[in-house]
């Protein structure tokens, strides 16, 4: 099996902390985005989109990362996606709400409008709306994922075991950290993020976010407003 990735994407990343932790071996092949390669042939046959990852199991070409996570968690018989009706029912209400309301304001609107050129709106006054709009709607969003999905009484997202929603939404959690967020305020988020941190394979799958992380300390950056702190459940 192929898996096409960047190391700090925040799409790949889930997949590479599934693959370690599950023991799935893969031929890695790194799509180099700073240099527009997935833009590029013969990348751009792979995937029309022009997105990482991708997966080529044997000539079954797939993409998406939620998708991605969830066929090779089938394919693996991962405990991290159980058989469970209803509890993998929670598991994709998660990953569908990271994906469609989490990651479009804190991703698309917060924080890539601030980091990636090609990512800015003109004029400039319409990249800063988009930003305050980002950064307003993930405040919104952060305080229901602190309050509701994380509070109640539970270690990780669906319960007290790590699921691909963990997986899937501690990346794009982790994305804020280059722009400094800070997730004191939000206790039961901080105190899931530490959990999902101290898995055995996050330090080395991480290595490349975090250097990345490291190179932007300097810059200033538009965060999330720090909410009154509320008790963690």
């Amino acid at each position: 099996m192929i898996l096409y990735y960047h190391p700090v994407s925040t799409a790949s990343r889930p997949i590479l902390h599934f693959c370690a932790e599950a023991g799935i071996d893969f031929e890695p092949i790194i799509v180099d985005l700073m240099t527009g390669e997935h833009f590029k042939q013969p990348y751009a046959a792979v995937n029309p989109n022009c997105m990482v990852p991708v997966i080529d199991d044997e000539g079954f070409v797939l993409t998406e990362s939620s998708t991605i996570l969830k066929y090779l968690a089938d394919k693996f018989e991962s405990p991290a996606y159980p058989r469970s009706l209803q509890t993998r029912a929670r598991i994709n209400e998660l990953m569908d709400w990271f994906n469609s309301n989490l990651y479009r304001e804190y991703g698309y609107h917060l924080i890539y409008p601030q980091l990636l050129p090609h990512h800015r709106r003109q004029p400039e006054v319409t990249n800063r709306a988009t930003v305050e709009w980002g950064r307003v709607q993930s405040n919104i969003l952060l305080q229901t994922l602190n309050d509701h999905y994380l509070g109640r009484g539970n270690t990780c997202l669906c319960g007290n075991s790590v699921t691909l929603a963990d997986y899937f939404g501690a990346a794009i959690l982790s994305l804020g950290e280059i722009i400094g967020i800070d997730f004191s305020g939000y206790p039961n988020i901080d105190r899931w993020l530490k959990v999902i941190k101290a898995m055995p394979s996050w330090i080395a799958i991480n290595e490349a976010h975090d250097g990345f992380v490291a190179s932007m300390k300097e810059k200033t950056f538009v965060t999330l407003e720090q909410p009154a702190l509320t008790a963690t459940v």
